[in-house]
C-alpha cells in the first residue's frame, strides 16, 4: 500500500487535493496507524479548507508520533487559520522545541505570532523569522516572512533587503513584488521614480497572481490618484478661464478683442499639457495599459475621472464661447464654475471613503506559508 501513498504525495504535489485525499483515505483503511498518510490527508483537508478535519487528522497523527516536529507545525498552522492563536502558538513552540535545526520550524512560529495580530509578540516573531533564515538561507518563504514582520514593525530598510532576497530566491513571488512596491509608494511624493518603481511592482504583482485582490487594490489606488491629482489643473483652469474671458467679452465695447480668451486657452494647453507629460513619463506603456484596465472596473476611480472632466470641459467651453458666443452672460458660466467647484471637493472625498471601503480584507498570505 505503499504505492498508494506515493501517488496521493505526488496529487498533493500537483495541486490536485480531492484525488490526493482519496487516495490517502485509501491507505489509512488499511493502515489506520500510519502517521505519514495522516499528515498527508491534513494537509489535504488544509488545502481544502477542511480545517476542523484537518486538525483531527494531525490530532491522530500525533497520538502516534507525538514528538514529530512536521506534525506540530501543521497543528500550529490549522489552529491559526481557524482564528485559535493561543493554541497555535503554543502548538508552533512545541515545533521549535521538538526541531530547533529545521528552519520551517521557527518560521512557523513567526507565522503564527504575526497572523495573531499582537504587536506586543511581533518582536518575538522577528526573532523566530531571523533564526529562520539563519537556518535556511535559501528558503524564499523565510526572508519574506522576515520582510514582512520588520515592514510591520517599521524597520524599512530591513523589510526591503529581505523582500529583495525573496525575489533573488524566487522571481515569481507576488507577494513580494507587491510588498516591495507598497514600500516604494510610502516614498513617492517626493520621488517620481518611487511612484514608477511601484506601479511597476503592483502590475508585476497582479499579473503573477491574478487572485491576488491586495496588488489590484493597490492598482487601483494609483489610478485614483492619478485622477485626483488632475484636480489641481481642473481648479486652476476654471479661474484662468473665468479671469481671462473677463476681457475678452468687454472687447467688444472697448475694443479689447479676443486676445484675453486666446492667452487664457494657451494657459490652459499648456497647463493640461504639463500634467499629461508629467504623466506620462513616470508611467511605462505597460503600466498605463494595466492602470486604465484596472481604472475601467473601479468606480470610485471613473467618478473621480468624470468629476476632474467637467471642469476641464467647463474651462473650454467658457473661453471658446468668449470668442465665438461674447452675447453669452457671464454670470451663467461663475454659477456653473462654483457648482463644479463644490462637486470636485465632494467627490474627491466620497470617492475616497468608497475606494477604501474595496480594500480586501486582512488575510495571510500563500507566500508566508511554510513547507505545504
Amino acid at each position: 500500500m505503499s504505492g498508494t501513498l506515493d501517488r496521493a504525495e505526488a496529487y498533493l504535489d500537483l495541486g490536485r487535493y480531492q484525488q490526493a485525499a482519496a487516495l490517502a483515505s485509501q491507505h489509512l483503511a488499511q493502515q489506520p496507524d500510519d502517521a505519514s498518510a495522516l499528515l498527508v490527508l491534513a494537509r489535504c483537508q488544509r488545502h481544502l479548507e477542511d480545517l476542523p478535519a484537518g486538525l483531527a487528522s494531525v490530532d491522530q497523527a500525533l497520538r502516534i508520533t507525538p514528538d514529530a516536529p512536521f506534525a506540530w507545525m501543521l497543528r500550529a498552522d490549522t489552529l491559526s487559520r481557524m482564528g485559535r492563536h493561543h493554541e497555535a502558538v503554543a502548538a508552533a513552540q512545541r515545533c521549535v522545541e521538538y526541531g530547533p535545526l529545521f528552519w520551517w520550524s521557527h518560521h512557523t512560529l513567526a507565522l503564527v505570532l504575526e497572523r495573531s495580530g499582537n504587536g506586543a509578540l511581533r518582536r518575538d516573531g522577528y526573532a523566530a523569522a531571523l533564526r529562520a533564515t539563519e537556518l535556511g538561507p535559501q528558503e524564499a518563504s523565510a526572508h519574506f516572512m522576515l520582510g514582512l514582520i520588520a515592514h510591520r514593525l517599521g524597520d524599512h530598510r530591513t523589510a526591503r533587503a529581505a523582500y529583495g532576497t525573496t525575489l533573488r530566491l524566487d522571481p515569481q513571488s507576488s507577494e513580494a513584488h507587491n510588498n516591495l512596491a507598497m514600500l516604494d509608494q510610502r516614498r513617492s511624493w517626493s520621488s517620481r521614480r518611487a511612484w514608477s518603481r511601484a506601479a511597476e511592482g503592483f502590475v508585476t504583482s497582479a499579473s503573477l497572481d491574478v487572485e491576488d485582490t491586495h496588488a489590484r487594490f493597490n492598482l487601483e489606488g494609483m489610478a485614483w490618484g492619478v485622477a485626483a491629482s488632475a484636480r489641481w489643473c481642473a481648479f486652476a483652469g476654471m479661474a484662468v478661464a473665468l479671469v481671462s474671458t473677463q476681457g475678452g467679452r468687454s472687447g467688444g465695447q472697448d475694443g479689447g478683442g479676443p486676445a484675453g480668451p486666446l492667452v487664457g486657452a494657451l494657459l490652459l494647453v499648456l497647463m493640461w499639457g504639463a500634467w499629461f507629460l508629467w504623466q506620462r513619463s513616470r508611467m511605462t506603456p505597460r503600466v498605463r495599459r494595466t492602470m486604465a484596465l484596472v481604472a475601467r472596473g473601479c468606480p470610485p476611480v471613473l467618478v473621480m475621472a468624470a468629476a476632474v472632466a467637467l471642469p476641464a470641459l467647463h474651462s473650454l467651453v467658457t473661453v471658446v464661447s468668449a470668442v465665438a458666443l461674447p452675447a453669452v452672460d457671464t454670470g451663467v458660466l461663475a454659477a456653473c464654475a462654483g457648482l463644479l467647484f463644490w462637486n470636485l471637493i465632494l467627490t474627491y472625498w466620497i470617492s475616497r471613503v468608497f475606494l477604501g471601503r474595496r480594500a480586501p480584507g486582512r488575510r495571510a498570505r500563500r507566500g508566508a506559508g511554510g513547507p505545504g
